[in-house]
């Protein structure tokens, strides 16, 4: 009773953090998960939602476009994250607490403030648009910032400071007594890299990956704005069904919103196994 008494305070606040999580993540996704097996009238156990969300080409449509350009954004963002990361760790310590920090800012500019800012750079009357202009280059009729070439672009700039941030560390991994001796034994920087660098990042990398996807694949806000819902992907999708002013389906955004749940819980999967496979080696 005593031991009870004196961890009360303890006990309190994590019987508070419990009911929050219960409150803000369980019951949130039981009611998604349970509004997605309702039919349209929300009475009555249906696979119609799902059946309709594969099979319906404007849905799936929305799934294809949202993996495809996660997918490129994805793995653009990690090539240059990784090659940028390794550069920054070849700094001083002064040097990359500030590239550092610029990143963590950079990373936290997303949403509509970076559609908006593409918009005023690179748009049909953006900054560069009229510089470009000027020397008789026509940048619009070779870029649309509003289409998915634009839009995998905007991904791709917010996608790479996130992977700074999450690569950076893993460098540390790399010792330089390492380089010293395979430089001793004839090995070149390539070859150092391709036999032991890659395989001692391979992990950091998949992870990172993992995280970048799914930050792509869950982006809503910057679509939105930059785009106006004129790309199908599978956030604007659920964003329509659930406050569209003309039709709204709340059981069908539920299913979209599993599917894309399934979605990154199976890239998830794959990533821990690869990651589990990388260390058995």
């Amino acid at each position: 009773m005593n031991r009870l008494r004196d961890n009360s305070p303890v006990i309190i606040i994590l019987i508070i953090f419990v009911l929050i999580i219960v409150g803000f993540e369980f019951v949130p996704l039981y009611s998604v998960i349970t509004s997605s097996f309702q039919d349209n009238t929300g009475h009555g156990f249906s696979l119609a939602q799902y059946s309709n969300a594969l099979k319906n080409p404007f849905y799936y449509q929305s799934i294809k476009n949202s993996i495809l350009i996660s997918l490129e954004s994805s793995i653009v963002g990690i090539i240059i994250a990784t090659i940028g990361a390794n550069s920054i760790s070849k700094f001083s310590t002064r040097v990359r607490e500030k590239i550092i920090t610029m990143s963590n800012m950079t990373s936290n500019f997303s949403g509509v403030p970076l559609a908006f800012a593409f918009i005023i750079i690179l748009g049909n009357n953006g900054v560069f648009t009229l510089i470009f202009k000027k020397f008789g280059i026509n940048l619009a009729s070779s870029f649309n910032l509003y289409s998915v070439s634009g839009l995998q672009l905007v991904y791709i700039y917010f996608q790479i400071p996130l992977g700074i941030l999450l690569m950076y560390p893993a460098f540390d991994a790399i010792k330089e007594e390492w380089k010293d001796a395979a430089s001793i034994l004839g090995a070149s920087s390539f070859q150092f890299w391709k036999n032991i660098g890659i395989a001692v990042l391979l992990p950091s990398i998949i992870g990172t990956f993992n995280i970048m996807f799914a930050n792509a694949m869950g982006a809503y806000a910057t679509a939105l704005a930059l785009t106006n819902g004129s790309i199908n992907l599978m956030p604007l999708r659920i964003g329509a069904l659930v406050s569209g002013d003309i039709f709204m389906n709340p059981m069908q955004a539920s299913a979209l919103a599993v599917i894309l749940g399934l979605i990154l819980t199976i890239v998830n999967i794959i990533n821990v196994k690869l990651i589990r496979k990388e260390r058995t080696i």
